[in-house]
């Protein structure tokens, strides 16, 4: 852990609390990751990997803060799998709805919304590709889509600790702040007659990416101001959502290379 991270301030927003033994232990000994405090249930025995976790813990100076299982189970939010413990991670890209509205008047700000995902994997694939694009954020919401946890951690390569996540409980919510603010809220729906990749944007936009199976909710959907699709050949109907993504997170920097190949 290097010196700036370790006075960065503590912000709730930007905590992730990881748990599970091996995940636990794996964040421990990243040097990449910017530890804060160990949760740990009085229940847990001080042998093998849970002796290892409290020991490494303790050597790094972090807080440790003992609970009943019940009490731990409420911070991981996940009893059958935490295994007794958690970790709290600062994760310095993480922010607020309020601090992405800031950049309601920029046009070149893009969101990806999750609504209705659930596959882990997905979700996981989706914040890789979209940090790699430099999307400015990924509006996750606390309920309808699956949880910040191992499984997305996993599918993420990591990257999910790293990425421009913007919290928060309800999407709904959340995209009703960032319209008010002036951000564009498009839907992507294989039925719009509207390209994707010829949307020109005169503000911030939030690109919503709807579940696997429904695609985007009706009380999302209420919401759009414009519906686009991303073209396709072979009467193919629909793409995975993952692969969508990737797509649209890539699309600025697919025309820019492809204007300084025409010059």
């Amino acid at each position: 852990m290097s010196l700036e991270q370790i006075k960065a301030p503590v912000i709730r927003d930007q905590l992730m609390t990881v748990y599970g033994r091996k995940p636990v232990m794996e964040a421990l000994v990243s040097q990449q990751l910017a530890c804060q405090t160990l949760h740990w249930s009085t229940s847990n025995r001080m042998h093998g990997t849970a002796a290892a976790i409290y020991k490494e813990a303790k050597a790094q100076g972090l807080s440790i803060r003992e609970h009943s299982r019940e009490s731990l189970a409420r911070i991981s939010k996940n009893r059958k799998q935490d295994q007794g413990v958690a970790l709290d991670i600062l994760c310095s890209n993480f922010m607020s709805v309020d601090a992405l509205i800031a950049r309601a008047g920029d046009p070149s700000c893009r969101v990806l919304a999750l609504d209705g995902i659930t596959n882990p994997q997905n979700i996981g694939m989706i914040i890789r590709s979209a940090t790699a694009a430099g999307i400015d954020g990924i509006l996750y919401p606390a309920k309808g889509v699956s949880s910040l946890g191992p499984l997305v951690v996993k599918a993420s390569a990591g990257t999910v600790f790293h990425a421009p996540v913007v919290r928060c409980i309800e999407l709904h919510e959340g995209l009703q702040a960032l319209q008010n603010a002036g951000f564009c809220i498009v839907t992507l729906e294989g039925n719009a007659q509207r390209s994707a990749f010829d949307f020109e944007a005169s503000s911030g936009t939030v690109f919503v990416l709807g579940g696997e199976t429904d695609g985007v909710s009706t009380h999302t959907a209420s919401l759009k101001d414009v519906a686009l699709s991303i073209p396709m050949a072979a009467k193919i109907e629909s793409l995975n959502v993952a692969v969508a993504a990737s797509l649209i997170a890539f699309a600025p920097l697919m025309r820019s290379q492809s204007a300084k190949d025409a010059i």
